[in-house]
């Protein structure tokens, strides 16, 4: 029988996992396992340069402490390479793609690009959209393209469960975004889509500072056929000076907590309480499932004070 939920948690092993992911791990944990459904753990490795093998392992010692268990071995998309290249090559013969040897500088520096979405950068002004054959060939014997995807026209909607209704024009916004690096790895927008479908991910949530990315996700589901997961994307944790919490705002790590011994119950504890689900106090995971309603999440970021973190986690100093 197959389930009709299937979420997935998605980290990329590039360092330790801080309380911001173990927010949008629990979140999605107990949301699906509050429908009854599968939940499944993706390793986003595909950025070489930074992933690495010992920072997996920790994740998933880390992941294991506070109570997360997984239907199913991690999945790892450095092994997955072929699906997202077959990917880009079905979208290639539908011509909804083409070659690009702009550098970053350089649709910096150009004139006509309007900032789009933080996450993109400039706007691509479309230098490289109008090359014929023979310039691309020319081109391509001293620089090795990027490749970039052509969204169709029009607004494109669609219904976040926290967030409402959204509409986005991928193509004025955004403009032509990066599906293949000029390294031959798969963009973000691309693998996402191709591994949510593949593993028959129904159930999204994640952080809202990936809400703008959905529409162009959406789009590449769209030319490739692929089904459309439902969104539920959940406030950030931030620090006092309003940026993401991570590590430099001076809350502990899982790895840290796991290895001075303190109890999980402590971190679940607080999590459960910035999600309206608890009082602060020390509580298992399991059983904040049978109070889990995605509807009852906040919508709103939610501030996080380090000193009163590290109190409620390590005792009064």
């Amino acid at each position: 029988m197959t389930a009709t939920h299937r979420g997935r948690f998605a980290p990329s092993p590039t360092g330790r996992l801080h309380l911001g992911n173990a927010w949008a791990a629990v979140l999605g944990w107990l949301w699906a396992r509050s429908q009854r459904g599968e939940f499944l753990l993706r390793v986003e490795d595909l950025d070489t340069t930074r992933s690495r093998a010992e920072l997996t392992e920790a994740m998933l010692a880390d992941l294991a402490w506070l109570g997360l268990d997984f239907d199913g071995a991690p999945v790892l998309q450095s092994q997955r390479l072929d699906l997202y290249r077959a990917a880009f090559e079905r979208l290639r013969t539908a011509g909804r793609v083409y070659p690009c040897f702009c550098t970053r500088s350089e649709i910096a520096r150009a004139v006509s690009a309007p900032h789009g979405l933080a996450d993109e950068g400039p706007r691509y002004p479309g230098t490289c959209l109008t090359l014929s054959p023979e310039q691309a060939g020319e081109r391509a014997r001293t620089r090795s393209p990027a490749w970039r995807f052509r969204p169709r026209e029009g607004i494109t909607e669609f219904h976040d469960l926290l967030h409402g209704m959204l509409l986005q024009d991928v193509a004025r916004e955004v403009g032509d975004f990066v599906v293949l690096r000029n390294d031959g790895v798969p963009s973000y927008q691309l693998a996402v889509v191709v591994d949510d479908a593949e593993l028959g991910i129904t159930h999204v949530l994640r952080g809202d500072d990936l809400l703008g990315s959905t529409p162009r996700q959406m789009q590449l589901c769209e030319a490739l056929g692929l089904p459309v997961p439902v969104y539920a994307h959940v406030p950030l944790l931030l620090g006092p000076d309003g940026k993401r919490l991570a590590k430099r705002a001076g809350t502990p790590s899982l790895a840290e907590l796991r290895e001075r011994g303190i109890p999980p119950e402590r971190l679940v504890g607080l999590l459960a309480a910035w999600a309206g689900l608890g009082d602060g106090r020390p509580v298992a995971l399991r059983t904040l499932v049978p109070r889990f309603v995605l509807d009852r999440l906040p919508r709103q970021p939610i501030t996080v004070d380090p000193a009163r973190v590290n109190e409620a986690l390590f005792g009064p100093r």
